[in-house]
């Protein structure tokens, strides 16, 4: 639950969520109008099941397009949840990357900065401090 929070804290942050809200609302509209347009299909739960099918490449075959302008909407769902996927998924990899990028740099301003002030640590602490060092030693040969 907690992975679902954050990812939707990263879509709304990104204004990336109005995408897919324009995209659901696109597949929902495209299955409307395939159970319109196409005597074949004649159930609006038939033409989410088509165009589930068609987004997700898989082609069941049970229920297929049979107008023209039923093969050119399938089209258009095809190319749009394409473009989709690829941008939000643009968008969380660079959401994380920057997040990881931001956690390193202050890691590492925290470690200098007790470096400045190794005269006021305890025997402890510097033995501490040592162990991170190595710690991040190892991190950054890996």
């Amino acid at each position: 639950m907690k992975k679902l929070r954050i990812l939707k804290d990263i879509l709304v942050r990104t204004k990336a969520h109005r995408i897919l809200i324009a995209y659901v609302l696109f597949v929902l509209i495209s299955a409307l109008a395939i159970v319109i347009l196409d005597p074949q299909i004649d159930r609006y739960g038939d033409a989410l099941w088509y165009c589930y099918a068609v987004i997700s490449t898989a082609g069941f075959g049970d229920v297929v397009a049979t107008t023209m302008l039923t093969k050119i909407i399938s089209l258009l769902v095809t190319i749009y949840s394409t473009l989709v996927i690829a941008i939000v998924t643009g968008v969380v990899v660079n959401y994380y990357t920057e997040v990881i990028d931001i956690q390193k740099k202050e890691t590492f301003t925290a470690f200098v900065d007790k470096l400045e002030h190794l005269e006021t640590m305890s025997k402890e602490e510097l033995r501490q401090m040592s162990q991170q060092a190595k710690k991040f030693k190892d991190n950054v040969l890996k």
